[in-house]
């Protein structure tokens, strides 16, 4: 099968002379992968995964990407006046889905991200990594194939973290989907991805591939030092 994002030598630039944000950027993301991208703040990281989702256009180059995606945002942006389940089928009636679908795809995407009681609560009501599985079961209730996610645990306690994470890990078992999320954390890198890439002033670097069977524990020596290969990645000249 095709993978369904292709960068091809992509640039993009917001001023003139141009300045580059991103800068000859290629990469090909395989269909069902779970790719990561880490690197500092500022890097294009977060440029790269607005470009997927077709929020922003290269500037030059070619870049091939889905029609629409799913995407999860660090800061939830749920919409505070409506209730859990109507947060999810909002986005499913976004897809001019018929009304019934819109339910069922509301009740699966609540049953799995484990929120069945609290459907009827608003965001306030709720955890910060309550409002996030409701952010990621609205990413899903678009029914695209690919999922981006845009540093979404970064705002969590360890213990959300780790749930959310086997919960992820789950959720891309049972849909296939493609995943591609940003993130800070090489730990979390490792503990989710088939691969990392890592990026560093607007371009792409080393791509790591994660072969250590799952569920990934920090505790384990192998995964060490996967860890340690992404900061000698990053962090050379």
């Amino acid at each position: 099968m095709e993978p369904p994002i292709v960068f091809t030598n992509v640039n993009k630039s917001y001023e003139t002379p141009p300045v580059y944000v991103v800068h000859d950027f290629s990469l090909s993301i395989n269909r069902g992968e779970f790719f990561c991208l880490v690197g500092q703040s500022g890097c294009g990281k977060s440029t790269v995964l607005k470009m997927i989702a077709g929020i922003e256009n290269p500037t030059s180059g070619t870049l091939v990407r889905p029609n629409h995606v799913g995407m999860v945002f660090q800061s939830y942006a749920l919409l505070p006046w409506l209730t859990v389940e109507d947060n999810i089928s909002f986005a499913a009636r976004m897809q001019r889905f018929e009304e019934n679908r819109v339910q069922e795809v509301t009740e699966r995407y609540l049953r799995m991200v484990h929120l069945e009681a609290f459907a009827k609560k608003h965001p306030r009501e709720l955890s910060g990594g309550q409002r996030q599985r409701v952010g990621i079961a609205r990413a899903l209730a678009v029914e695209s194939d690919v999922l981006l996610l845009d540093e979404p645990f970064s705002a969590l306690d360890p213990v959300n973290c780790d749930e959310l994470h086997a919960d992820l890990l789950e959720i891309w078992g049972i849909t296939k989907k493609t995943i591609v999320m940003i993130s800070h954390h090489f730990e979390e890198a490792v503990v989710l991805a088939d691969r990392v890439g890592i990026m560093k002033d607007g371009k792409l670097g080393e791509i790591i591939p994660i072969t250590l069977p799952r569920p990934r524990k920090e505790e384990q020596a192998s995964f060490m030092l996967e860890v340690k290969k992404i900061r000698r990645c990053l962090s050379a000249s």
